[in-house]
C-alpha cells in the first residue's frame, strides 16, 4: 500500500501551498486567509523517491479549544489513519504557544513527525530552525513552499523508510498468470460497486445495500474465470469534499486512492440515471494520473428511457473527451444485463497496459504518420521525429527522438497517440509519449571565425552570385 503523509500545522503556515507543489496541482484552495482549508484534500504526490499519498488538513493549534472543534476533529482523524506527519510552522512568525499544542496531541498519538519550518525564503536555514529546537522533533528543514526552496530534500527525509524498502526488495512486474489481474471497482457511493463484484464473482461476497456508504473499506475478492485468475477490489465510494460528512467514510478515501495503485486494471463505474458528474470526471482524473487501464460501466442503464439514454451518451462525449481509449459498457449490475463481457474488456485492457512494443515496429508506424501527417513547422524550422522506442509498460511509455521535440502541438501528439493505439491494438490503455531532442554539434560555434575569414567567405559568396547570373 502506497505510505500515507498527512501535512498538519497552524491556520495559514502554507499546507496548502505545500500540498500543490507536492501533488503537482492546484487543486487546494490557496489565499492569505487563515483557516482557508477546512476540510481534508487527498491527492497522489509526484515529488519524491517513492509514490505516495497525500492529505491537506485545515489549521488546528491556534485556540486553547481548537482540538475539539469540528474543523479540528476532522484534521485530527486524518492525522491518525497517515503513516506519517509533516508539521508546518511559520519561520517568520516564531515558535507559538498553538505549536507546541500541536506538538503534544501528535505525541499523545504516537504519530511519527517531520517538522518543515516554512517560509523560510531569504533567510538562514540555521537560524530559521533555531527557534523550533524546544519542540523537541529532532531535526527540522527549512523549506519555502512557495517558492519551493529544499521541498525536495523535506520529501526525500520524510519518504527515506519506503525508498530504503523499495531499494532492497524491488517490486516486481505483474504476471495475469501466476498473480491474477488486480482490478479496483470505483466510483461514487450509492452506483452498484458491491453489486457489479457479486454479479462478477457470482455469489453474495460483499454486502450490497441501497443506502450510499455502504462498504466501508476496501475489500478484495478472488476469483477465477475461465481459467483466468482475477482479484476484484471493492473501494468505499469517493464523493465531493463537500458531501464526506460521516468520519469513518472519510477513512474509506485513502483505501479507495491506495487500491486506484494497487490495481492493474481500474473499473469505473457510473449511475446511469445520474449522468456523468464533476465528481465522476474527478475520479477518473485520478486513475488516469496513476496510468492505470480503464473499463467504464454505466450501471442501472436497463432502467432509462430512450431520450435518457441518448444524453447520457452524449454527456460522456462532451465531459469525458480524455478518456476516450477506455471502452464502455452499458450494464445492469443487478439484473447481469451486459456484464458478462466488462471481464474480457478487463483483459484487453490488461494485455495492452503490459504490452511489449518492439522498437523497430514503433518507428515504422512513426514514421508512417509523419509521412501521412508531417509535424508543422516551428519558426521556420520542420520538427524532425526520426525513431521511437518503448520507456515503460503499465501504462505504455513511448520514447521518440528528434529535433525540436519540446515544441510539439498538444494536438499532434494526440494525432500520435491514435496512431500508435490503433497499430498495437492497445485500447483500454493509456498511452504517455516523451520526447527527446539530440543535441546540435553546431551550436554555440557561430560566429567563430576571424574578420579575414568572414571577408574571404563574402567575397567568395559574392563570386558565385554573378557566375550564377
Amino acid at each position: 500500500m502506497l505510505p500515507v503523509i498527512a501535512l498538519a500545522g497552524r491556520p495559514n503556515v502554507g499546507k496548502s501551498t505545500l500540498f500543490n507543489r507536492l501533488t503537482g496541482t492546484r487543486d487546494a484552495l490557496v489565499a492569505d486567509y487563515p483557516g482557508l482549508t477546512r476540510d481534508r484534500q487527498y491527492g497522489f504526490g509526484r515529488i519524491g523517491a517513492v509514490p505516495y499519498v497525500l492529505v491537506d488538513t485545515g489549521g488546528v493549534g491556534e485556540h486553547d479549544d481548537d482540538l475539539s472543534g469540528l474543523m479540528a476533529g476532522q484534521t485530527w482523524r486524518a492525522l491518525d489513519e497517515a503513516d506519517v506527519v509533516i508539521l508546518l510552522v511559520d519561520a517568520r512568525g516564531g515558535l507559538t504557544a498553538g505549536d507546541q499544542r500541536i506538538v503534544s496531541e501528535l505525541r499523545r498519538r504516537g504519530r511519527r513527525v517531520q517538522l518543515a519550518v516554512n517560509k523560510a525564503e531569504g533567510l538562514d536555514p540555521d537560524l530559521a530552525l533555531a527557534d523550533f529546537q524546544a519542540l523537541g522533533l529532532g531535526e527540522g528543514i527549512a523549506i519555502s513552499s512557495a517558492h519551493g526552496d529544499r521541498v525536495t530534500q523535506l520529501i526525500d527525509a520524510v519518504l527515506a523508510p519506503w525508498a530504503a524498502a523499495a531499494a532492497e526488495a524491488p517490486a516486481a512486474e505483474p504476471s495475469a498468470a501466476e498473480d491474477g489481474i488486480t482490478v479496483a471497482v470505483v466510483g461514487r457511493p450509492n452506483v452498484g460497486k458491491s453489486t457489479l463484484v457479486n454479479r462478477l464473482v457470482g455469489e453474495q461476497r460483499v454486502v450490497a445495500f441501497d443506502q450510499p456508504g455502504t462498504t466501508r473499506d476496501s475489500i478484495r475478492v478472488p476469483f477465477e474465470r475461465n481459467g483466468q485468475r482475477y482479484t476484484l477490489i471493492d473501494t468505499a465510494g469517493i464523493r465531493r469534499r463537500a458531501r464526506v460528512d460521516a468520519v469513518i467514510e472519510k477513512f474509506s478515501i485513502v483505501k479507495a486512492l491506495q487500491a486506484i495503485d494497487a490495481a492493474s486494471v481500474v473499473i469505473a463505474l457510473f449511475d446511469a440515471s445520474e449522468g456523468v458528474t464533476e465528481q465522476d470526471a474527478t475520479l477518473l482524473g485520478l486513475v488516469l494520473e496513476r496510468g492505470r487501464a480503464l473499463v467504464l460501466g454505466l450501471n442501472k442503464w436497463d432502467g432509462l428511457s430512450a431520450e435518457q439514454r441518448e444524453r447520457t451518451r452524449r454527456q460522456m462525449d462532451v465531459r469525458l473527451p480524455f478518456i476516450d481509449f477506455a471502452p464502455r459498457h452499458f450494464i445492469s449490475a443487478l439484473h447481469g444485463t451486459g456484464v458478462g463481457d466488462l471481464l474480457d474488456d478487463v483483459r484487453r485492457a490488461h494485455r495492452a497496459a503490459t504490452a511489449d512494443l518492439p522498437t523497430p515496429e514503433l518507428t515504422r508506424v512513426l514514421a508512417a504518420a509523419v509521412a501521412q501527417h508531417p509535424p508543422p513547422l516551428v519558426r521556420g524550422r520542420r520538427i524532425r521525429l526520426r525513431y521511437a522506442h518503448q520507456g515503460g509498460r503499465n501504462p505504455p511509455v513511448i520514447v521518440i527522438h528528434g529535433n525540436q521535440t519540446e515544441s510539439v502541438p498538444k494536438a499532434y501528439r494526440r494525432f500520435l497517440v491514435n496512431r500508435f493505439r490503433e497499430a498495437f491494438r492497445l485500447q483500454g490503455a493509456p498511452i504517455r509519449l516523451e520526447f527527446r531532442s539530440g543535441t546540435n554539434p553546431y551550436a554555440g560555434k557561430r560566429n567563430t571565425l576571424t574578420p579575414r575569414q568572414r571577408h574571404k567567405r563574402d567575397r567568395l559568396m559574392k563570386h558565385q552570385g554573378r557566375r550564377s547570373r
